[in-house]
């Protein structure tokens, strides 16, 4: 058995993980906006272009939301496991991590895609470093156990 003690520094990673909600929540927020600007009602996910001249300016803003929300729970289970052994680096790793995915999701509302890979393309990174916090955690406890 392997006892855990969370370091005080574990903070750093909580305040992270408010801050990935509140980005979510912003996001959402801009989504709803989007709905009433161009007129897409739900439960309608995307909008149509037969159907609706500002389709694509919508399907943008929503398609940026839903790519952010595809990644969020390995963002969070890779955070929240290799911050336990990594607190401050993975720290660092979540916010690089948010701000790419906030310039992926305002480059892809731009109503061109490509924008989203101007500087949005680089959460990957973030996302790469925190595996390797994870990896170094679980190696941690594997070296670490008795049996």
């Amino acid at each position: 058995m392997v006892s855990l003690e969370v370091p005080a520094s574990y903070g750093w990673v909580v305040m992270v993980v408010v801050a990935k909600v509140l980005l979510n929540i912003w996001m959402g927020f801009q989504v709803g906006a989007a709905r009433r600007k161009y007129k897409v009602f739900y439960p309608t996910m995307y909008a149509n272009e037969s159907d609706n001249k500002d389709a694509k300016l919508f399907n943008c803003v929503q398609r940026g939301h839903q790519n952010c929300l595809e990644f969020i729970s390995v963002f969070f289970a890779l955070l929240l496991l290799g911050g336990l052994q990594h607190p401050k680096v993975a720290s660092v790793l979540g916010v690089f991590y948010l701000v790419s995915r906030y310039y992926y999701f305002t480059g892809y509302a731009s109503g061109e895609p490509q924008n989203r890979l101007t500087l949005g393309k680089y959460h990957f990174f973030g996302l790469f470093g925190l595996l390797l916090c994870t990896i170094s955690f679980g190696v941690h406890l594997l070296y670490n156990s008795k049996t």
